[in-house]
């Protein structure tokens, strides 16, 4: 860790320069090496300006090679016109831990599928529970991009970017400037893509779909205006809605379109809309854990999912819809995804999983971050659920307090640990049929350059090396 701006710039002499208020490339092949290792390192634990200083040529880096931080709006518009061929759904993977290095995995196993239809993306309780904020996460991830040679646009998304409806009952502009603050944050971080979820507030107690919907699509169309003023030039973000809350009763097409109306009536004319819609099919986040810790197999409800994409994309022109909770479904599901016109999966806890279960993963790391949760986060453990559940349910709250550990793990572990995940990452895309998809996003997607200063990043003055 260099102990200053001095050190840090000094490394970097003779590889990247800044001339003129311009991160330039000046040897490319030193720059994909340790260097660059080191200067994500900075991005995420250094203090200060230090990190500022790496944020910010991270960014700019990106800029000058071509990894570029993108709206995916363009693409699900013209598969909504039909524009685009069928069979295949993008995935939408959230990377909770070892961030770097499960990207770069991501970018290996695209590079060798020419995948180019792909989002990372963080929700808004994942912020807080892996300490991980937008800035360091596009930072990480363009950093991925520049190391592993990957060229493009960049889509990173807000997922679930939810109304507790807990602080909405209690202290409703409070909650809902909280989510304002955040999207913010986001778009000035490069987050393109936002999944809205008002979906909380659905209060199936109504004796209408409309008055059920009504706060869930009113607090949408506001979250999307919102949106659409702080969009650079050249960008419409994708913004996504969500008409059922995960892991409550499956959507039905009257909840969709009466949604989408109420949605198309309240948002201002002249503000493009919807690209994608977030629905409920059977699943849950993280899966349904048994006594023994394993998992119940689900049963999603594909029919569903296949009838209301096709409502999306017929009568409002969206891409289709979304499905969230099935990183951990068994193999043999993913295929049924693609068949059924879903235009995007949610991919979160079956990565965790991997990370904490492989047998290279230290077992006295793995006992202290269970320890930690028994002690810090003993509230959440439910009555009637057994230990095994109990540690499943939370390790998650872990991540955050252990992410410097975990990042530190020797290079062999991580590694033997980035190799299952380029496995698995490799094994998705192709069961949902984004491989060749570079050209197709090339067709429907520009990412504009979008400069930033080193004063954006919290700088003094301008950067020079």
């Amino acid at each position: 860790m260099a102990t200053s701006l001095t050190e840090l710039k000094s490394g970097l002499k003779g590889i990247v320069a800044v001339q003129d208020q311009r991160v330039h490339v000046v040897d490319a092949a030193q720059l994909r090496g340790p260097v660059l290792d080191e200067l994500v390192y900075h991005s995420v634990f250094a203090e200060g300006e230090t990190r500022a200083a790496a944020r910010y040529l991270l960014w700019e880096l990106g800029q000058a090679l071509g990894v570029r931080p993108a709206s995916i709006h363009g693409l699900y518009i013209a598969r909504g016109r039909g524009d685009t061929r069928d069979g295949w759904t993008v995935p939408a993977m959230n990377l909770r831990a070892i961030a770097y290095d499960m990207a770069r995995a991501v970018f290996r196993a695209a590079l060798a599928r020419d995948v180019g239809a792909m989002i990372f993306e963080i929700a808004r309780s994942e912020i807080g529970y892996t300490d991980q904020r937008p800035a360091e996460y596009a930072a990480v991830l363009i950093g991925a991009a520049i190391r592993e040679g990957y060229r493009g646009p960049l889509f990173i998304q807000g997922d679930h970017f939810q109304v507790n409806a807990g602080k909405f009952a209690s202290a409703r502009e409070g909650e809902l400037q909280a989510v304002e603050d955040l999207i913010h944050e986001a778009v000035a971080a490069g987050f393109f893509n936002i999944d809205i979820d008002t979906s909380t507030l659905v209060d199936l107690d109504q004796s209408t779909v409309t008055e059920q919907q009504r706060t869930n699509f009113e607090l949408c169309a506001r979250f999307t205006e919102t949106i659409r003023g702080l969009e650079p030039g050249g960008v419409t973000i994708s913004v996504g809605g969500e008409i059922g809350e995960v892991g409550g009763k499956n959507s039905t097409e009257e909840e969709l379109r009466t949604f989408m109306d109420g949605f198309n009536g309240a948002l201002p004319e002249g503000l493009a809309g919807l690209s994608k819609l977030s629905i409920q099919t059977g699943t849950s986040h993280g899966g349904v854990v048994l006594p023994d810790g394993s998992l119940a197999r689900v049963k999603i409800d594909f029919d569903t999912l296949s009838r209301l994409s096709h409502v999306a994309r017929k009568e409002y022109g969206m891409g289709g819809c979304v499905q969230h909770g099935a990183s951990t479904l068994p193999s043999e599901a993913f295929h049924k995804f693609t068949e059924s016109g879903a235009c995007e999966v949610h991919l979160a806890t079956g990565f965790q999983n991997m990370i904490y279960d492989h047998d290279q993963f230290p077992a006295d790391l793995r006992e202290q971050a269970y320890s930690y949760i028994r002690e810090a986060h003993a509230k959440y453990w439910k009555e009637g659920q057994t230990e095994e559940q109990f540690i499943y349910s939370n390790r998650k709250r872990a991540l955050g307090a252990f992410k410097r550990a975990f990042w530190d793990l020797p290079q062999g572990v991580r590694e033997e640990i980035g190799q299952a995940l380029e496995e698995q990452f490799g094994f998705l895309f192709e069961e949902l049929g984004v491989p060749d998809t570079v050209d197709v996003v090339a067709r429907h997607i520009q990412a504009p350059e979008v400069h930033k200063s080193a004063a954006d990043f919290g700088l003094a003055g301008e950067l020079e090396i």
